[in-house]
């Protein structure tokens, strides 16, 4: 008899309908070591139930071979099963689960300061940053790409301002993982186009930014560093900006911040999806411009 059969029923799988679930698969003490979704939960099942030796198959094997109960929540559309398992899976934390356990690593950009001193933070912990008065945008799930744009908008800033020491900084708490840059000599246009751009309002948003670079000898010396990091910006805008702007105003909310506990919900929520079908070439782009 299969291991399959033999802990979850010989049965079970040929009385379960062809409809939308999501499953648990739980060990001896009742604790959840996984949580999925199906929008056929018999084939899905069967899926774990004919595992074989493959590499591509080892953690349904693992999955079984750990568990001792299996329990199915059926839901009326892939949709409610999607939002179900979004939230089980932020509640339980399921060792075996990786995609939206660790929502408390989405990382947010914040922009603040003064006309003297422009402020630029990369945190996953907003909270902490308060008494800047830092205005935030996020939070976004991939924590490479928002931490690679945000290193090249303090590259860029950079060349057309100049970076503070860190001790004319304001004070802060110092946060493993976050960071904190100061610019001087920032015009007020360029403040306002990288709220445009941080906003998901298009490439266009950039071009104060750009013209500022023409005119610096440095940038045109970099110039094809200075590209590459044009193109990291515009990649994380069509990839994360825009995304989470379009979901934004799907969901009814207003802003430009989504608390990480809610980012994953209000995007299964929301007609606002990246294409998975685009994620090949993504990643192609991605290794072209993020060393």
């Amino acid at each position: 008899m299969r291991m399959f059969d033999r802990k979850f029923g010989e049965r079970l799988i040929e009385e379960l309908p062809g409809t939308p679930a999501v499953y648990l698969f739980k060990d001896g003490h009742g604790a959840v070591l996984y949580v999925g979704k199906a929008g056929n939960i018999r084939r899905r099942l069967q899926q774990y139930r004919n595992a074989t030796r493959r590499k591509v198959h080892r953690k349904m094997r693992a999955l079984v071979r750990e568990a001792t109960a299996l329990e199915v929540i059926h839901r009326d559309s892939e949709r409610e099963a999607l939002l179900l398992e979004n939230e089980l899976i932020r509640k339980l934390r399921p060792s075996y689960n990786e995609d939206g356990t660790y929502d408390f690593l989405y990382p947010a950009i914040g922009i603040g300061g003064t006309e003297k001193q422009v402020l630029l933070c990369f945190t996953t912990h907003v909270d902490a940053w308060k008494d800047l008065d830092l205005r935030w945008y996020g939070v976004f799930k991939s924590r490479r790409r928002a931490l690679a744009a945000f290193d090249s908008l303090v590259y860029l800033l950079g060349l057309i301002g100049h970076i503070e020491r860190t001790v004319h900084l304001p004070p802060h708490e110092r946060i493993r993982g976050s960071r904190l840059t100061g610019f001087r000599r920032l015009t007020p246009d360029i403040v306002a186009s990288l709220d445009a751009f941080l906003s998901g309002s298009g490439h266009d948003a950039l071009v104060p930014l750009t013209r500022q670079l023409l005119e610096k000898p440095l940038a045109r010396r970099d110039a094809s560093e200075v590209q590459r990091n044009i193109r990291m910006l515009k990649h994380f805008h069509d990839r994360d900006l825009a995304l989470l702007c379009a979901a934004i105003r799907s969901s009814g909310r207003t802003g430009t911040y989504v608390p990480q506990d809610e980012r994953d919900a209000l995007f299964l929520s929301t007609d606002a999806r990246y294409d998975e079908s685009d994620a090949r070439e993504d990643e192609r782009k991605e290794k072209q411009i993020i060393p």
